[in-house]
């Protein structure tokens, strides 16, 4: 779930056009090299930075919970009250909503740094595959070294492969990333159907097979003791888990649903939504429609994982179905908002701060895993499956507290942050300028 380039910072270039948009800041397109601190757009920076922090409140699941109560909350910990109540928050207004944006992100930030490359002259393809490369290679590093819940690798494996439909018309784009997207959604659909005509028998093995898949059919006590040992022993714990994802779980369903996002967030920078360069009214009814949409649709699936009592199958291949589709819908209402914000208040603290976080959005993905493990983990205070879900929205806003003034602080003084600032001389095989 994050992480954006990955949750990362896109190298941008304003695109060409006679204004700039609301909150957007231009600078001479022919400068080689990376895109210059200047030269970007702001909305964009804002969003990616409303983007990492939210992906937070799912992501600290992750990192806290054993991998049972991701997916079905009944079976671990207390579920009532005010825990349930902080469930019900985040699932509603956070879970796949952020990672949603996270992706169209990516897309976008793959056009950008290709049309800056194509007007400077400098080979684009090339430039992206290599910068590809070493996210893959970072990627790799965070997965298997800290945290199982990375999705660099996944947005590095499918960015080799999207980027050949840069140039295509973004209705082509927007089509067949809702396409791809919807592959997952009818898979799911027919599992769940299979389930109910099964026998009791039948029903029982496959859902061992699909907790299976997903890693939730290890013994959460067993799984607790894990993270609160050491490194060696969660490492050994990880690393065949990690090894299903990154292939059969890339390829049946991650590819077609990131891959998917991707594609549409293209569509969507080149019409101007994700610039803010279409009309207040649009970003008004944008935000109006995806939250009210968006948000019924959400809540229908909520109801419906009642009605099926929690069961572990009808809730992952049915129930889901409602959040996966009421996702993108709510997340094209924030888009709306941000947008927005960033006209009524683009030199506001609010939309500085935000544009801060997502300027250094690959810092502080690798910062909130840092801190998080920090605290979870045994090599830590060793605090994993001993949090409430309340408790557990505690520790999001402290690193919130910890993330947002530090990223300002670093900005003032820094063109880039230090993981930005290593990504991009790996990329260009050259040491990039650091102070501003």
């Amino acid at each position: 779930m994050s992480p954006t380039e990955s949750g990362t910072d896109a190298e941008q270039s304003a695109p060409e056009q006679e204004q700039s948009a609301p909150g957007e800041r231009r600078s001479a397109p022919d400068e080689a090299g990376p895109t210059a601190p200047a030269d970007r757009i702001v909305a964009l920076d804002a969003l990616r930075g409303f983007a990492l922090l939210g992906i937070l409140v799912i992501n600290i699941w992750l990192f806290a919970l054993p991998t049972i109560a991701t997916y079905n909350p009944t079976l671990y910990g207390d579920f009532t009250g005010l825990n349930y109540g902080a469930w019900l928050i985040s699932h509603v207004l956070f879970e796949r909503k952020f990672v949603t944006l996270f992706t169209i992100l990516f897309g976008a930030g793959m056009v950008l740094f290709l049309e800056s490359k194509a007007r400077k002259g400098q080979a684009g393809r090339k430039l992206h595959l290599s910068r590809t490369f070493w996210l893959l290679v970072i990627g790799l590093g965070h997965a298997y070294l800290l945290w199982i819940g990375d999705i660099l690798v996944f947005y590095a494996l499918c960015g080799f492969v999207v980027v050949w439909a840069w140039r295509w018309r973004p209705t082509r784009q927007f089509i067949l990333g809702a396409v791809l997207y919807a592959i997952p959604s009818a898979l799911y659909l027919l599992l769940g159907a299979s389930y109910l005509v099964l026998p009791e028998d039948g029903q029982t093995q496959l859902e061992d097979e699909l907790l299976a898949a997903f890693g939730a059919d290890f013994d959460p006590a067993r799984e607790i003791e894990i993270y609160q040992a050491g490194w060696v022993d969660q490492a050994g714990h990880r690393i065949p888990i990690l090894l299903e994802y990154h292939t059969l779980g890339f390829l049946s369903e991650l590819f077609w649903t990131l891959g998917g996002m991707m594609l549409m967030g293209m569509a969507l920078y080149k019409w101007g939504v994700l610039s803010n360069a279409q009309s207040g009214r649009f970003y008004r009814r944008l935000l109006l429609g995806g939250v009210g949409t968006g948000l019924p649709l959400i809540l229908v699936g909520v109801w419906l994982r009642e009605v099926f009592a929690w069961e572990t199958i009808p809730v992952l291949t049915l129930a889901f179905q409602f959040n996966y589709w009421g996702a993108p819908l709510l997340a094209a209402g924030y888009i709306g908002g941000i947008m927005l914000l960033c006209r009524g208040a683009a030199d506001g603290r609010v939309v500085h701060a935000l544009s801060a976080v997502g300027r250094t959005a690959f810092t502080n993905y690798l910062l909130q895993t840092v801190i998080a493990t920090t605290i979870f983990y045994g090599y830590g205070l060793g605090l994993f499956g001993q949090l409430s879900r309340v408790e557990l929205l505690g520790v999001v806003v402290a690193i919130w507290a910890v993330q947002i003034p530090l990223s300002v602080w670093w900005l003032d003084r820094f063109r880039f942050g230090p993981v930005e600032w290593v990504w991009r001389t790996l990329t260009y095989r050259k040491r990039q300028p650091m102070r501003r």
